[in-house]
């Protein structure tokens, strides 16, 4: 049974905690779709200050959406095209500080000022992406992107 916790300590610690839970949370589950709804919900819980935690999934060339916390956001979006896109087309953690100065950013939600996005490559394939938008500008910091990319790396154990 998974309870809310209140994370104490340092970014680093409450980070270190977060993926160890994830570990544990999907250790005996093998659907992937299963284990990408609860990391999703697992860092929306976990995370303050976003508007959106989820998964999109590289298929047929583009990304389409997959389990994700918050509002309604697009279906489809094609490689290369805004964050999601650009972090396939690159296999590059993409970071913005701030999404109107991300030429050719997709807003799926007017209210997100920032935005980060892990690919999550598997076999040396693109699989998709985790992508987290915030209403603050400047929201996701190398400690975030650091830990990030670790939770991918944890998550991509289990898929």
């Amino acid at each position: 049974m998974f309870q809310a916790t209140q994370y104490k300590g340092t970014k680093d610690e409450q980070y270190q905690l977060l993926i160890k839970q994830l570990d544990a949370l999907l250790k005996d589950e093998p659907d992937v779709i299963a284990n990408l709804s609860n990391a999703s919900a697992l860092l929306n819980q976990f995370l303050e200050d976003t508007n959106w935690v989820g998964f999109y999934l590289f298929k047929n060339d583009e990304l389409v959406l997959g389990p994700f916390q918050g509002l309604p956001a697009c279906v489809r979006i094609p490689s290369g095209k805004g964050v999601c896109g650009t972090a396939v087309s690159e296999q590059k953690t993409q970071r913005v500080y701030s999404v109107k100065e991300f030429p050719g950013h997709i807003a799926c939600d007017a209210a997100s000022q920032s935005e980060i996005v892990v690919p999550i490559i598997k076999d040396g394939e693109i699989f998709g992406v985790l992508d987290i938008d915030s209403p603050s500008v400047g929201r996701f910091d190398e400690t975030d992107e650091k830990y990030l990319n670790e939770f991918v790396k944890t998550l991509d154990k289990y898929m």
